[in-house]
């Protein structure tokens, strides 16, 4: 009953388990699409995005297609309890969102195209669910890494909350917060690039067919 119960609502401090000290996948290896490494040290030049729009499988597919991506990898963020593991955060008692991190060259795409792909590849105004995946691990979220994604993120989520609601929907619930206190804990390896290695594997993931604008001007 209690594990029901946290489907639908966030732990507390005093609900929460309490995790590990140690990473659950110390060397998560290459990219098995790009060939790139998943793990920081990243080239200077890269910048660092952070997605939560439900199940990380497809979610993380969206990005490694998306061109001057340098790599991807899925993760468990914004919760409370260190370094879970998978069957942990979809108990509902860690926190976390499955998020998707994007390694991405800034010269060949911008953090607002980014964005782009982020809201038009889920419905962000379920709350704790994602299509027929519920859970608050299926929450939308961003994590921003400086303050210009900071307000990017959020112009966008006005920008698209408009189009949403002319086409019937209600009130985006996507999260943005600053990752820097949501430590991001990468996942299993048989998570990483799974729609790669499991082709035909499950993908929950969709959008509401409603394309977002891009640029401050197109909120207004």
């Amino acid at each position: 009953m209690m594990l029901n119960a946290f489907k639908t609502r966030l732990p507390g401090p005093e609900d929460a388990l309490p995790g590990r000290s140690e990473p659950i996948l110390a060397d998560p290896g290459r990219h098995t699409v790009l060939d790139t490494p998943l793990a920081p040290p990243y080239p200077e030049h890269l910048e660092v995005a952070d997605f939560a729009l439900g199940c990380f499988w497809g979610a993380e597919r969206r990005f490694w297609q998306t061109e001057g991506v340098w790599t991807t990898l899925v993760g468990y963020q914004g919760g409370i309890t260190p370094n879970p593991t998978y069957e942990e955060v979809c108990s509902g008692l860690t926190g976390h969102t499955e998020t998707v991190r994007v390694v991405f060259d800034p010269s060949r795409v911008s953090y607002a195209e980014l964005l782009k792909v982020f809201w038009e590849s889920h419905d962000p105004t379920q709350g704790f669910r994602q299509g027929n995946d519920v859970g608050t691990q299926y929450r939308s979220a961003i994590h921003t890494h400086s303050p210009e994604q900071q307000q990017a993120a959020e112009e966008s989520r006005a920008a698209y909350q408009k189009v949403l609601e002319s086409s019937g929907y209600g009130t985006i619930t996507t999260e943005i917060l600053p990752a820097a206190d949501r430590p991001f804990y990468v996942a299993e390896l048989y998570h990483q690039q799974y729609l790669d290695k499991n082709p035909a594997g499950y993908c929950g993931l969709g959008g509401t067919g409603l394309s977002c604008p891009i640029g401050v001007a197109k909120a207004g």
